[in-house]
């Protein structure tokens, strides 16, 4: 199944079902207004949404075509939005770039940091930027949403309250993050709103690729309009029930949390990067030189994930940066 909001007057958007090629969608507010209600309810809508997921496909009742510049972030908005940094390849990078030790508990522990969910960027909005100073940056995760998680939950157990599973541009600004991080209380002004792919997709949709508590297929950036990046997103370190137990340890997760995976990235440094600071720590230790400049007005950044017939699972996300106007 696949879900999604459109545009429209209420802030939470417009909840529709689309096709599985991606080609159409029908309007699903009679079963629930939005997607946040949607999966605050979800043991009482899920079969519902699925039979008319169903009829969507087989081309019955009324549908309309897809345009991807037509929707939100699948949640526009979420109380609660927590990213983790699964892939201990981008946490050597992203550490060596500030020139600071890795944790102790790099393998045992997983880092996360609890981000602002009150809205986040449409996946074809133009990331704003204040100034060019500020190191605009891109991250290509993979997600997930959940239902009501109670506190103490165990990692298996953890699995079976994920609901659905997003693509993520978790923006950075990297010159920020550096001040912020030196006063040793976490990040806010250096994470602006994210953005997420059109398309929240339940695991039925990865079907074999879902295994494991991860999502075994390449994730695929263009910078650009050139390759960037195809780091598979199966080489999480922590899974994603290791990810959500770890959150639940002490207090208990409401329905529509989103858990993101952090930057997807892999040792083989062939299959490119999946953030700009990841290519720039690279150059520096390959050529003693940083030639890779961070996002300036203009540039794009693509994301998506294909399955092995072709199919883009998720939608694209495909951003601009654009100077914020004052």
């Amino acid at each position: 199944m696949k879900l999604g909001s459109l545009k429209s007057s209420s802030r939470d958007g417009t909840l529709v079902v689309i096709s599985k090629d991606n080609t159409k969608y029908s309007i699903a507010t009679e079963i629930a207004p939005n997607l946040r209600t949607a999966l605050e309810n979800w043991s009482q809508v899920k079969f519902s949404l699925e039979e008319l997921y169903k009829k969507l496909n087989a081309g019955k009742g009324g549908f309309q075509p897809v345009q991807e510049e037509d929707f939100l972030s699948p949640l526009p908005r979420s109380f609660q939005w927590i990213d983790g940094s699964t892939f201990i390849q981008h946490i050597k990078l992203v550490r060596k770039s500030r020139q600071v030790p890795l944790p102790e508990t790099l393998e045992t522990i997983p880092l996360v940091y609890q981000g602002a969910g009150d809205s986040f960027l449409s996946p074809t909005e133009d990331i704003p930027q204040e100034s060019f100073s500020h190191g605009t940056d891109f991250e290509a995760e993979v997600a997930v949403i959940v239902d009501d998680v109670p506190m103490g939950v165990s990692a298996i157990e953890a699995l079976n309250h994920i609901v659905l599973f997003m693509l993520v541009n978790d923006i950075s600004l990297r010159a920020i993050a550096l001040e912020e991080l030196k006063r040793g209380f976490g990040f806010l002004q250096s994470k602006p709103s994210s953005s997420f792919a059109p398309f929240a997709v339940s695991s039925e949709e990865l079907g074999e690729n879902w295994k494991e508590g991860r999502i075994h297929l390449p994730l695929l950036v263009n910078f650009n309009g050139k390759t960037f990046g195809k780091a598979h997103a199966g080489e999480m370190h922590f899974h994603f029930g290791e990810l959500i137990s770890h959150c639940a340890k002490t207090r208990s997760l409401t329905a529509g949390t989103i858990i993101g995976s952090g930057t997807v990235s892999n040792e083989d440094f062939s299959k490119g990067s999946s953030c700009l600071v990841e290519k720039r720590t690279l150059e520096k230790i390959q050529t003693g030189k940083i030639k890779q400049n961070f996002m300036k007005e203009g540039d794009r950044v693509e994301i998506k994930m294909l399955d092995q017939q072709g199919q883009n699972i998720f939608g694209t996300i495909s951003q601009k940066v654009s100077s914020l106007k004052k």
